[in-house]
């Protein structure tokens, strides 16, 4: 069973959506007995950083989320979802998130310009169409093309400590990690699930680890 985090933030019905148009049942709880017996866990999320981390604490569910890291299940961070897995986040000041991958989420600068030969200023949030390059060959990209489109809608972006589990990064003025990879656990920066026909082959990617 996959379950989809309910934890009061994040885009649930439109991931649980696109699993299920690619084959694969997916359930949307917030219950911390349902998410620790699940066979694979999705952690959405959009808002803010700290708002998420309250919601996940109040609602009892970062003890669940760890374990099933921490047990190998499979397990799949959506934008936020990626950045609450990091140390802490520097948004709205220092704020701490799970803490299962070493390192930082930091904010694009005010004063990014594009690496074309006009050199325009960028807008912040990066929000839209952006391509991907592979770092390294993961599980969830299999079948995905090298510079595939994602969508993203973000202001911040992830720097680990460990520059190995990088999976794929992007260029918004400079180059920054887009998704990583470390065993069991992958997360990505853009929504697979808004990502038309690729987005939808991550899905069944993940989806597919469990029925092997």
């Amino acid at each position: 069973m996959i379950v989809v985090v309910d934890y009061g933030m994040g885009n649930l019905r439109s991931v649980q959506k696109g699993f299920e148009a690619v084959g694969h049942k997916a359930v949307v709880s917030g219950d911390p007995e349902v998410v620790g017996n699940a066979d694979a866990i999705v952690l959405p999320g959009v808002g803010a950083f700290q708002d998420c981390m309250n919601n996940l604490k109040d609602l009892n569910l970062i003890a669940p989320l760890k374990g099933c890291v921490n047990s190998k299940k499979p397990f799949l961070g959506i934008c936020l979802g990626l950045q609450l897995l990091f140390t802490e986040s520097i948004e709205f000041g220092s704020c701490k998130g799970l803490d299962l991958v070493p390192g930082k989420v930091l904010r694009f600068s005010k004063d990014l310009q594009s690496s074309q030969e006009n050199g325009d200023r960028l807008k912040i949030p990066h929000m839209g169409w952006n391509t991907i390059s592979k770092q390294k060959e993961t599980s969830l990209l299999k079948d995905v093309q090298v510079d595939s489109y994602f969508y993203f809608v973000h202001s911040y972006y992830v720097v680990p400590d460990d520059k190995e589990i990088i999976a794929t990064t992007t260029n918004y003025g400079n180059e920054f990690v887009s998704g990583i990879c470390r065993e069991n656990l992958f997360a990505f920066q853009f929504h697979p699930e808004k990502s038309q026909q690729t987005g939808l082959t991550i899905l069944r990617n993940f989806g597919d680890l469990i029925v092997k």
